[in-house]
């Protein structure tokens, strides 16, 4: 018996459809939504080392899937 995710019984894509840097410092969110937030700390392959900025939780995730938040969507989320 194979366990599924979530994402493969609903069919979600998490990938981004752009190409776009991802480098040690930026803050990027996963998937579609602007939260949750992480810091990401570094890089290696294609997989990033994300810190949770709400909660300072650790995580390891796809480049792929991280997209950086641009300077001015993070002044207007925090109005």
């Amino acid at each position: 018996m194979s366990l599924s995710s979530y994402s493969n019984v609903f069919g979600l894509d998490h990938e981004r459809g752009y190409e776009e840097e991802i480098l040690a410092g930026d803050i990027v969110c996963t998937g579609a939504n602007q939260f949750p937030r992480y810091e990401v700390i570094a890089i290696r392959g294609d997989r990033a080392w994300l810190r949770d900025l709400q909660n300072g939780a650790d995580h390891l995730g796809y480049t792929s899937r991280c997209r950086k938040l641009q300077p001015e969507g993070l002044a207007l989320a925090a109005e």
